[in-house]
This record gives structure tokens, C-alpha cells and sequence, in this order.
């Protein structure tokens, strides 16, 4: 029942407020949790980090600690974190970091403290916001309709076999590569053989949701040589399950469909600016004036497209 969405401008824009939008549309589909991938204009050095720590009595101790690995690991911060509480036990935050040696080195290193601490998102370009709560709620909380990028994804869930603490919604980060993130609408049946199979080659799970799991395996295959659209056709073979997802990184975003085409994924493309979404309704919250919506409803269906007006494959 959840609804997804992903936004490309046809340049650094608006994409906070639109991807809002998109997901206010789509809040019946799922109010548990609500949350956004942004992606901004990319630094030359350095990541911005987002993420929750889960005991606001005990948030001086962790923040200390965690920016104690970041020293161990040859990076500081390059500012003092922001930090988003409210009445709930959990606190979000927000900060930039120098280029630690080793990345994958550092973020397992960090990965030690995820009972205290849990990194959401790490990149040159993305930021990952995600909380409990609707559109307008999560919004409002966290800033997101003033945030300014190229392009993004967002996500509506209503939260069916895991817990709906921010950390279990949608984006998901693949963990531990940088700027790339997932987001989903369906299920995933051989979830359990293939987070065995990834975790005996040294990747992390942090929650039970099968979205995390299809951001690492897409990651791992172009990690093995694949290019994106060459992992998203893969996917449909090779996971099993009915599910229609988007998956994003620096230089666009990219969308899979499996081989039944349950769930639903609807596009407005104007020369390169891009709406997309589980439900037309959502993408003309975006587009009001007059055009034509593509619908993805054939089986077994990927696509690709990439930002700065550039259209991959479609």
C-alpha cells in the first residue's frame, strides 16, 4: 500500500517542495512514517551525514563518541551538528565531516554504535530525512520543503512487518556506498537468502526491511562491474517478489518492475523534468497544466534517467 515518488529538475531547483508534494498526494497510502532522499549540489571533498540517535538523555555521551571514531578514523567535523528534537524519545540530526580514510573502514568502525546511534544517509550530494509522521509533518520538522538539489525520491509507508521508527521507514541508504538510495512498494519473498548471501560477503543490515536489502544488491552488482540499467534488469530475475522500486544516485535515478507489474509507477516527462510516482493524481500536484502521463504498467519493465536533462534510457 505504500506510495512512492521521484523528482529530476532540469537544474538545481525546488526539489524539496515538489517532492512534498508528491508525497502529500499520496499520504492515504501510508501515513506511519514519511521520508525523502535530496540530492544538492555535490561537494569536491567531504560528506554530509544524516541520523537519528535513539535517547535524547544520553545524546552529549553518543555524539561525543561517535565523533571520536570519526577522529579515529582520520576525519572530524567540519561543523557542529544540527540536531531536530521533539517529544519523542529519538532526535535526528545533521552534520559535515572530512573525508575519513577508509569510508567502508569508518562507517563499520561507526556501525558499532548503531544501539545508540544510526547514520541514515552519507554523501557527497544526498541527504536522507525521514520520520515518523505525514508529508506536511516530517516537512515542517525537518526543513524539507526549503531544501534545494537536482533530483530526489520520497516514500509514504504504512508499516506491515517491521517497527516504524524512523529507521525502519523509506529512503534507505545502501549502506556503506555513498549517495545512493532506494525506495519501494511491495515485497520481497526470498528476503532471508539473499541477506545471508550478502552478509557473508561483509555487508551490514541495520533493520529487517526488505528495501534495505535492494539498495545494497543493486549496489553490489555494479560494484561487481555492472552499470545501473545492466543491475536493475538483473533484478527482476534474480529477486524474487512483486515490487515496483526507484533507485537513485548522483547522476539520476532509476526505476525496476517485476515480471508481474503489481504495483504501479506513473511518469511525467517535459523534456527531461520529471515526475514520478505510485499514482497519476500525485505527479500532476506537480504538472497541473495539460500533458500526457506515461504509465509503466507492462511486466518486467526498468528505466533510467539521468539529471542535468539528460535521458539515459526510458
Amino acid at each position: 500500500m505504500c506510495g512512492i515518488a521521484g523528482r529530476i529538475m532540469q537544474g538545481v531547483g525546488a526539489v524539496g517542495r515538489d517532492l512534498v508534494d508528491l508525497m502529500d498526494a499520496q499520504e492515504h497510502r501510508g501515513a506511519d512514517s514519511t521520508g525523502f532522499a535530496i540530492y544538492g549540489p555535490p561537494r569536491d571533498v567531504g560528506y554530509v551525514l544524516r541520523g537519528i540517535g535513539f535517547s535524547k538523555m544520553q545524546m552529549d555521551a553518543d555524539l561525543a563518541d561517535f565523533t571520536n571514531i570519526l577522529r579515529d578514523n582520520g576525519s572530524d567535523l567540519l561543523s557542529e551538528p544540527k540536531i531536530v528534537q521533539d517529544a519523542n524519545k529519538h532526535y535526528c540530526f545533521r552534520m559535515e565531516i572530512k573525508d575519513p580514510n577508509d569510508l567502508a573502514a569508518w562507517i563499520a568502525d561507526a556501525d558499532e554504535l548503531t544501539d545508540r546511534i544510526e547514520i541514515q544517509s552519507c554523501g557527497r550530494s544526498l541527504e536522507i530525512i525521514k520520520d515518523m509522521g505525514g508529508s506536511a509533518e516530517v516537512a515542517d520538522k525537518h526543513g524539507v520543503h526549503d531544501m534545494q538539489g537536482t533530483h530526489g525520491l520520497g516514500h509514504a509507508r504504512l508499516a506491515t512487518e517491521s517497527s516504524v521508527l524512523p529507521n525502519a521507514s523509506h529512503p534507505f541508504w545502501a549502506r556503506p556506498f555513498s549517495d545512493v538510495a532506494i525506495v519501494h512498494n511491495g515485497q520481497i519473498t526470498d528476503y532471508y537468502t539473499w541477506r545471508d548471501k550478502l552478509e557473508r560477503r561483509g555487508y551490514r543490515f541495520l533493520t529487517e526491511n526488505d528495501s534495505e536489502l535492494i539498495a545494497v544488491w543493486v549496489s553490489d552488482q555494479i560494484k561487481a562491474g555492472l552499470s545501473m540499467e545492466q543491475a536493475l534488469r538483473k533484478s527482476i530475475s534474480s529477486i524474487d517478489g512483486v515490487f515496483t522500486y526507484m533507485i537513485a544516485n548522483t547522476e539520476g535515478v532509476g526505476f525496476a518492475k517485476d515480471r508481474f507489474a503489481m504495483k504501479p509507477l506513473v511518469v511525467i516527462d517535459q523534456n527531461g523534468d520529471l515526475a514520478m510516482a505510485t499514482e497519476e493524481q500525485a505527479v500532476r500536484r506537480v504538472f497541473s497544466n495539460e500533458c500526457d502521463v506515461i504509465n509503466h504498467d507492462g511486466p518486467s519493465l526498468t528505466g533510467l534517467w539521468g539529471v542535468n536533462n539528460r535521458s539515459i534510457a526510458a
